[in-house]
């Protein structure tokens, strides 16, 4: 058992905040929040002074590519298909996967996210598997292979090109079967092309809540509509679908539809490997877009809940709710609001992954008091930067 006392509890979903509370976390799961509770063995964190926030969730990234994080900053989405997809990608072999995966992993836990739907090209599943238990963080690890056998924290996606990279009959293929076997289906869809496939997913009855859409930079209100309407997952990647020209991004038009966006990070090449900069980018937008400002808690609600929600998990994850999976983190820099001010606004405004104190997933202690526990993230780095050194000797990247 675990308990912390004494948080500034933040809910999320639009629940009150709740000053000065109790967080019981017995066999993984939240089994009690209140006062002054009472749980005589169980490991005490105090948590006076900081701020627990449900786990980050990261929607889509290709995790596979933390080594090669920086090496594209003018890298533009063509340039990307040659040098990463077409160059690095084949570069990998089974170690490399579970490297690269452990330090992706590494680093998005540090930061918060305790969560990612990790859209993995590799052949290396297996690989990538290993990685995550060894981490012990909760992922959905999205090919293009069918699997069945992951258990625990670990889930699958079924990761397709979809009806505007790949053949439209095949796509819906891929769609139909998954949704027989109650998999996720994930893709890349209205990245900047004009008009996107979505009314035609429409009309031969594939969108649904199996279905997750990433980027959508293209779509129209009415589309918008019609995946609001059939309750599809949809993510946006701001940053990186500025940087590389994707166009702008479409969470406000789905936001508007009734839609409920996650976000995600996407790639490293030339963005952060952390959720805080992307809900600010994302923040930034919507408030230079409408009026009234958008709420700051708002985003936080995107980083966590909605991304549960993207992604088919919001009955175990994404709030501080009795009787889910206790993935918490507790953060350090608001200590003076912490009893009586808008901390989830503040989170999203003003914290940094430097912040992140404490992570938990699953029941787990993987971060205390700033560090990773059993990981050292330097150490990775390092023993990761061969991969990027053999990877650029296929050929320059620009």
């Amino acid at each position: 058992m675990l308990l912390l006392q004494n948080a500034h509890v933040v809910p999320g979903d639009g629940h009150p905040e709740l000053p000065a509370t109790d967080v019981l976390v017995r066999d993984g799961e939240i089994a009690a929040i209140g006062r002054g509770l009472d749980a005589p063995g169980a490991e005490v964190v105090d948590a006076t002074g900081r701020v627990l926030i449900p786990g980050l969730v990261d929607t889509h990234r290709h995790v596979w590519q933390a080594p090669l994080r920086g090496i594209g900053p003018d890298m533009t989405l063509p340039d990307y298909f040659a040098a990463v997809l077409g160059r690095a990608l084949v570069a990998y072999r089974p170690e490399d996967t579970n490297l690269a995966v452990r330090l992706g992993a590494a680093e998005a836990l540090d930061a918060g996210v305790t969560t990612v739907l990790d859209w993995n090209n590799t052949p290396h599943v297996d690989a990538a598997a290993e990685a995550y238990q060894t981490l012990g963080m909760r992922a959905v690890i999205a090919n293009d292979q069918l699997r069945t056998d992951l258990r625990g924290t670990l889930s699958a996606a079924l990761a397709i090109l979809g009806p505007e990279y790949g053949p439209a009959d095949e796509a819906e293929a891929h769609l139909r079967r998954a949704r027989d076997l109650g998999i996720l289906v994930t893709m890349h869809l209205g990245g900047g092309r004009t008009p996107s496939a979505v009314s035609r997913m429409d009309e031969v009855g594939l969108l649904g809540p199996g279905v997750h859409l990433v980027h959508l930079n293209s779509v129209t209100p009415d589309e918008a509509k019609l995946l609001a309407d059939t309750g599809a997952g949809v993510t946006v990647t701001p940053l990186v679908e500025e940087l590389m020209g994707h166009g702008s991004s479409a969470y406000g038009r789905l936001a508007d539809a009734g839609c409920r966006p996650a976000l995600g990070v996407d790639v490293v090449v030339n963005s952060v490997p952390d959720l805080f900069e992307v809900m600010r980018a994302t923040l930034r937008a919507e408030r230079t877009r409408t009026a009234p400002l958008l709420p700051a808690a708002r985003m936080l609600d995107a980083a966590t809940i909605d991304g549960a929600r993207a992604i088919g998990l919001a009955d175990r994850i994404g709030t501080i709710t009795v009787g889910k999976r206790a993935d918490l983190v507790l953060l350090d820099g608001l200590a003076h609001l912490a009893g009586n001010g808008d901390c989830a606004g503040a989170v999203v405004t003003s914290l940094r992954p430097s912040d992140v104190d404490t992570v938990i997933v699953d029941g787990r202690i993987v971060k205390r008091a700033g560090r990773l526990i059993g990981v050292d993230l330097a150490e990775l780095r390092a023993s990761a930067t061969e991969i990027a050194h053999r990877a650029r000797d296929r050929g320059t990247f620009l």
